[in-house]
């Protein structure tokens, strides 16, 4: 009769420490979110066309917000485990963390560079300056 409870509570305890353990195991090599800054975490695969048609648009914020915002891709096929961390429905998927860790927005779908610049400014962002030429 105790056997049942063991193996009951033993997979609920093994089931949190997975939830606690794979956001932060989403990227072994950065922290997610990024502590003190707003971070756009965005979930994809390689063979997504979406994702493909933003990463070089998510190159450019990189660089042109370096220092003030955070840009963080997970491959959920190399690392399926991220897409149930975070409730994935759909690829590719960003979800806006404030300077708090806390998220703040969420889409699915391809994102254009313009509202990732309106949803950094409502987190508090400044936009980066025109280059000039």
């Amino acid at each position: 009769m105790r056997r049942p409870i063991f193996v009951c509570s033993l997979a609920l305890v093994l089931s949190l420490a997975l939830l606690w353990a794979v956001p932060n195991a989403a990227r072994a090599d950065q922290e997610i979110p990024v502590k003190g800054m707003v971070t756009m975490l965005e979930l994809g695969a390689d063979y997504c066309m979406p994702c493909r048609m933003m990463k070089p648009i998510v190159a450019e914020a990189k660089k042109e917000y370096q220092g003030r915002a955070a840009f963080v891709f997970v491959d959920v096929q190399e690392n399926r485990l991220a897409a149930m961390a975070y409730g994935l429905r759909a690829i590719p998927t960003q979800i806006f963390f404030d300077k708090q860790g806390k998220e703040a927005w969420r889409h699915e779908g391809y994102l254009s560079r313009e509202n990732i610049d309106l949803v950094l400014a409502k987190l508090g962002v400044e936009k980066p300056k025109a280059a000039t030429k």
